[in-house]
């Protein structure tokens, strides 16, 4: 009897848990690396503005298109991001408006054209203002996924859900940038200016960054939504920057943290309610967003601590 229920337990497990946590740690892994670079560039309102601004370009992109396949939705959602940034530069330079209030106001603005354009178009458009803010996660299948031996099988692959398939690749894309550039980049996120004094280029590796920001957004959005998305790039750079001052180790932490986050959030938000005699789950993205904060609370409160201990040991021994 025990390994029948394990086995309809595992079975469960397979067919309706393992895409959606495949899918959130995918999201987790992705934007936790760009969650690294932003915070140290202090641009991680720019990864937020970026994840609004694409929302009229995906819009624009299907409208256009009449489809929801990830190369328009990719050239729509990276033309909205530059513009976006473009705005946010001219808004500064020009106007003379602190950077945070010309972010905030650009991305507000473009978010808001995306929200509207979803509603005069509904009737056209497969989206809808709570899918783009919440996702889809909880609803993501798997066909012909019941035990782990089906990844072995060929059919079964074919079958990726397409969330899962374009996160595995824009992830597998960003690696391979950030294995490559590695020490441009870290040039880029501590000294720019010396980097141009260099003729190496920083508005180039910022170019590369803000369109790797604009693909993980689409890659993620369909999934996970855009709440969990602005989390991810925000939260898990700034709780590595409380552990280590490593730019390698930064990035690590970076990225081990949001995937720490994604497989907490997602099995308190499925299994933590019937915890507490609440017979529904809630949502996994809003609670993945809700961990990702709680780590980033611990790393600062642990650093305090830290420090107040070193200063008491540093004061006995004086």
């Amino acid at each position: 009897m025990t390994c029948t229920l394990a086995d309809a337990v595992g079975s469960i497990f397979w067919r309706l848990d393992f895409a959606p946590l495949l899918a959130a740690v995918l999201a987790g892994a992705l934007c936790g690396l760009l969650s690294g670079v932003l915070v140290l560039r202090r641009s991680a309102m720019l990864g937020d503005a970026i994840s609004h601004a694409v929302l009229p370009g995906l819009v624009i992109a299907f409208l256009l298109t009449g489809t929801r396949s990830v190369g328009p939705m990719l050239i729509g959602a990276a033309l909205a991001g530059v513009l976006a940034v473009g705005m946010i530069e001219a808004l500064r330079r020009l106007a003379r408006v602190e950077a945070g209030a010309a972010t905030g106001v650009v991305f507000s603005v473009f978010f808001a054209l995306g929200v509207v354009l979803i509603n005069a178009y509904a009737d056209a458009i497969d989206l809808d203002p709570g899918c783009v803010l919440y996702g889809s996660l909880e609803g993501l299948r798997w066909p012909g996924l019941n035990s782990p031996s089906d990844l072995l099988n060929i059919e079964t692959l074919t079958n990726t859900p397409r969330p899962i398939a374009t996160l595995a690749a824009t992830l597998a894309v960003t690696l391979v940038l950030f294995a490559g550039g590695f020490k441009l980049l870290r040039l880029w996120c501590f000294d720019a200016g010396l980097m141009a004094s260099l003729g190496l280029r920083p508005g180039l590796v910022g170019g590369v960054v803000i369109a790797l920001v604009a693909a993980a957004t689409v890659a993620s959005f369909e999934a996970v939504g855009s709440i969990l998305v602005v989390a991810l790039l925000a939260c898990p750079g700034a709780a590595a920057r409380h552990l280590t001052d490593r730019f390698g180790t930064h990035l690590l932490l970076s990225t081990l943290l949001a995937v720490l986050a994604a497989v907490a959030g997602y099995t308190l938000a499925v299994w933590g309610p019937g915890l507490f005699g609440h017979p529904h789950a809630v949502s996994a993205p809003g609670m993945i967003a809700v961990c990702s904060g709680v780590i980033l609370l611990v790393c600062v409160l642990g650093r305090m601590v830290r420090k107040k201990l070193l200063a008491l040991s540093q004061r006995h021994f004086a």
